[in-house]
């Protein structure tokens, strides 16, 4: 499903849980997470609430999942914007995208962990600062 969220980028589609490749998938977060190494997507979408991905021209320039807990929680991954596309607002409109999908799945609670840095861009998008806790396993 395309979102028309009015846009104010030219030739910028969003789509809910649209076909992905593993190829695009890494391209794009290559460009933007320094030590992302290659890896299958399969496993992360097929346990996946929703996704959206934005595309210009057909690139993927952006792109964020939703996991859930089959009840009333869900939770946003990965947001990702291609570094050439940042700081145009596409980042906000995909989380607010993804809140949105969300909400029509079901969820009623939506999450998000952040680094101090994203605290402001999260802020936009919606979420308020709460109290967690955090294990590396």
């Amino acid at each position: 499903m395309v979102i028309n969220d009015a846009s104010p980028t030219a030739g910028e589609v969003l789509t809910v849980r649209p076909g992905l490749t593993d190829a695009e998938l890494n391209e794009l977060f290559g460009a933007a997470w320094p030590d992302h190494r290659p890896t299958s997507f399969a496993p992360v979408l097929s346990r996946s609430l929703t996704w959206i991905a934005a595309r210009r021209a057909g690139r993927l320039i952006g792109y964020v999942n939703v996991v859930g807990d089959g009840g009333a929680h869900a939770f946003v991954l990965d947001t990702t914007v291609h570094p050439d596309e940042r700081r145009r607002g596409l980042g906000v409109r995909l989380v607010r995208a993804a809140a949105d999908e969300a909400r029509a799945c079901g969820a009623e609670w939506l999450h998000v962990d952040y680094e101090p840095h994203l605290e402001s861009f999260y802020g936009e998008c919606g979420f308020r600062p709460t109290a967690a806790g955090l294990l590396r396993l």
